[in-house]
């Protein structure tokens, strides 16, 4: 790390969502500060031009009428590396827009640098969810986010699931009552793989299949089936057969 990023001791990112339209659009100021050897965050979170919309409609996407959210507390300080390393590779545009994009601001000190656009836009925005995941989960807000699977093959049935615990970056293998540690950054990757096809929610059951096949239930109590019920959006993208690649390594340790 460059001696200039191994000053900086905070930073704050702030985010306008630009043209989505509610309940979807929303802005936030995430400041965080690691100068003492530990992580502080203080969060402002607001879903804007709700008043719009109708509660029925609010709801039918899935959110709640109390969204907005503010946190003021401490996150676990394994995430100042993450932050550190992407400060190191990121440029700034010259021009800061504001709608649509994340800035970032450096603080050294008591001093604090103008909100600067990074060039590296969804790496930037990618973190902050992270981020703001671990605040979730710190404050009790939400739970870990968990995966489960049943992978039924012939000669044997394996069943599992996969926890991510975004306030400390841990994640949890359990596999037919065993567990064990992932890496993050695999299990992260895998995440974003599983939640990519589309889901048939018509089709879905209460519980898991029995006959050849591999099951998902995405943490909401529902099973689908890799072919069936869950299919490739892209028809340039098998990401059905890539998810069932993964599965079948991870029941094959």
């Amino acid at each position: 790390m460059s001696k200039k990023n191994q000053a900086i001791s905070g930073i704050i990112l702030e985010y306008h969502s630009g043209i989505v339209p509610p309940p979807f659009s929303h802005v936030f100021r995430l400041e965080l500060n690691w100068s003492d050897g530990t992580l502080r965050a203080k969060l402002d979170l607001h879903y804007t031009d709700r008043e719009e919309l109708s509660e029925e409609e609010i709801l039918d996407e899935g959110f709640t009428l109390s969204d907005d959210y503010q946190y003021d507390g401490s996150l676990n300080p394994i995430w100042v590396k993450s932050i550190e390393e992407l400060l190191q590779e990121t440029r700034y545009a010259s021009q800061v827009h504001g709608e649509g994009e994340i800035t970032v601001a450096t603080k050294e000190h008591t001093k604090t640098s103008p909100a600067k656009s990074p060039t590296n836009q969804e790496a930037w925005q990618l973190l902050a969810q992270d981020l703001i995941q671990a605040i979730y989960e710190t404050a009790k807000k939400e739970l870990p986010l968990q995966i489960n699977f049943q992978v039924v093959e012939k000669e044997k049935t394996d069943r599992g699931s996969v926890t991510l615990h975004f306030s400390d970056r841990n994640v949890l293998l359990e596999l037919n009552g065993k567990t064990s540690q992932l890496n993050w950054e695999y299990a992260f990757q895998l995440m974003k793989l599983i939640f990519t096809p589309d889901y048939d929610y018509d089709i879905a059951k209460e519980k898991p299949g029995t006959k050849r096949g591999i099951y998902l239930d995405c943490g909401d109590g529902l099973w689908h089936e890799l072919g069936k019920g869950v299919l490739n959006i892209d028809p340039e993208f098998d990401a059905v057969a890539q998810i069932e690649e993964h599965m079948r390594k991870l029941t094959s340790n």
